[in-house]
């Protein structure tokens, strides 16, 4: 079982070597998951704790293919993974999230019926997924992952997000939309993100309009036709599909508004756990009334032994 003791993974199968590639403190607020597009998980540790006269990076934690991970730098402390990156408003991710590279090819060239790594590794059609990335593209061959690592990737995923009060698990694919295509199809990135944050039951997340005037639109873009008349100030969203820059809304009451509003216009609405909501706490039973006993009739005094 891992644990986490002074921002250091503790457990069976974890190591630790220190990567001179960091940056100051961090506050995670979230998990990014990116797969290495190498040959090993040794041959990516060595680039990640390599210090190049230009194009250094780095990530916290490496899952290898047999469940092994191997920590970089202490959690509290920024890593460089991210690179040019947003998410609902926040501009490189490295400074607000937890990296883990998991050890795997990538994407594939398929030459006949072989399939070939950038790298010029050949993989068998057992160790090969056909997808598409949701993102988009065709569909074309992805190195799949171990079931180890995806056991071990959702233990590690929900023990970050309960000691960090993590807000999300992203994919790199995510945060740098177009630019990036990891953890790729062939990871089931939804799946952990929900077991992670528990959210199998949760309703649609909750966001308000934080300036007056902001236009919801038919696409995630400045030139698309706005849908209804700008939202005010205070009013409430329904996330739909969170994007980098651009996300798909519901404005919440009778109106059934949908659209697509800009992130740096939003913030997220806290709402009490569960079991503090005042419709779902349970009404304490009303007592049944209950009728006072009868008062008991006077005894009378005993009679004489003899009349």
């Amino acid at each position: 079982m891992l644990s986490i003791r002074n921002h250091r993974l503790v457990g069976d199968h974890v190591a630790f070597r220190a990567t001179p590639n960091t940056g100051g403190a961090l506050k995670p607020r979230y998990l990014v998951l990116h797969y290495t597009a190498g040959s090993s998980a040794a041959s990516s540790i060595e680039s990640l704790c390599t210090k190049k006269p230009q194009g250094n990076a780095s990530a916290h934690l490496v899952l290898a293919r047999d469940g092994a991970i191997t920590q970089l730098a202490p959690l509290n402390v920024v890593t460089w993974h991210a690179g040019i990156s947003q998410w609902l408003g926040v501009e490189g991710l490295n400074q607000a999230s937890i990296g883990v590279e998991i050890d795997n090819a990538g994407p594939m060239s398929q030459v006949g019926d072989r399939y070939v790594a950038w790298f010029g590794r050949e993989y068998p059609a057992s160790e090969v997924l056909m997808a598409a990335h949701k993102h988009g593209g065709p569909v074309r061959p992805w190195h799949a992952y171990t079931a180890v690592q995806i056991e071990r990737c959702l233990e590690l995923a929900e023990l970050l997000v309960q000691h960090y009060g993590l807000q999300d698990v992203l994919g790199h694919d995510d945060i740098a939309r177009g630019r990036k295509q990891d953890p790729g199809p062939a990871f089931p990135l939804a799946s952990i993100a929900t077991r992670a944050l528990g959210r199998g039951d949760d309703a649609p997340s909750r966001f308000v309009v934080t300036t007056d005037g902001l236009n919801i639109r038919k696409g995630p873009d400045a030139g698309a036709d706005p849908v209804a008349p700008p939202l005010a100030r205070g009013v409430l969203l329904r996330l739909l599909e969170p994007g980098s820059r651009w996300s798909r809304v519901e404005v919440e009451g009778p109106s059934d508004v949908e659209g697509w509003v800009h992130n740096n216009f939003i913030v997220a609405v806290k709402e009490a756990p569960r079991s503090l909501r005042p419709r779902e706490r349970p009404t304490p039973p009303k007592r049944a009334k209950t009728k006072a006993a009868p008062k008991p009739a006077p005894r009378r005094a005993k009679r004489a032994a003899s009349r």
